[in-house]
């Protein structure tokens, strides 16, 4: 447990020990369940997030790319079950700052397009709902080089706001969510040289 706390301490105060000239690779894959119990009565909560990444490491210390984040979830309503499926895609900015040939800290600043679709699910009927709108996050991480510029990629959350309209109808959503401390994201990623 000491060891977790110290690792998410250092990505808290940091900005992948970026290689000039170099392709970055990645992604990140999530996974969260929430079991309730009230009264006898059980239910559980199940999301996944898989999030793919391709930078272009320009100076020792930046990298500009895209990332894209495919989230699908799952979780009881009253009487039935709303199922949710994301999709989100858009530009970021890295600034990496190197602690050893090991260890950097990095921090991402990303923005773009978001999308969602909701079925709501009663017995054997089904309503679909469809959203769209813009998120902006910001990500300090911790990156761990094994070799050659492949390594694991630690998070402890960050700050996202994002917006949401109902296709149809007069329905928005407005979300900011701070989750330091609040989740953990483990993901890989590898440079490649260019020339």
């Amino acid at each position: 447990m000491k060891k977790i706390l110290v690792i998410a301490a250092a990505a808290a105060f940091g900005m992948v020990s970026a290689q000039k000239n170099t392709l970055l690779l990645g992604g990140n894959i999530g996974y969260n369940s929430d079991n309730t119990s009230i009264s006898g009565e059980k239910s559980k909560t199940e999301s996944f997030s898989f999030t793919p990444t391709v930078g272009y490491q320009f100076s020792d210390h930046w990298t500009a790319g895209v990332n894209s984040t495919i989230t699908s979830g799952k979780r009881p309503m009253d009487y039935g079950t709303l199922k949710e499926n994301g999709f989100a895609i858009g530009p970021f900015v890295r600034y990496a700052v190197p602690l050893s040939q090991t260890f950097a800290v990095y921090g991402d600043l990303g923005a773009g397009y978001q999308s969602m679709k909701n079925t709501y699910t009663l017995g054997s009927t089904s309503s679909e709902t469809k959203l769209n709108g813009v998120y902006a996050n910001f990500t300090p991480a911790l990156f761990i080089n094994f070799k050659n510029g492949f390594g694991l990629n630690f998070n402890i959350g960050g700050i996202r706001y994002g917006y949401l309209k109902q296709d149809g109808a007069d329905v928005k959503n407005n979300q900011f969510n701070f989750s330091f401390g609040k989740e953990v994201g483990v993901g890989i990623s590898k440079n490649f040289g260019l020339k």
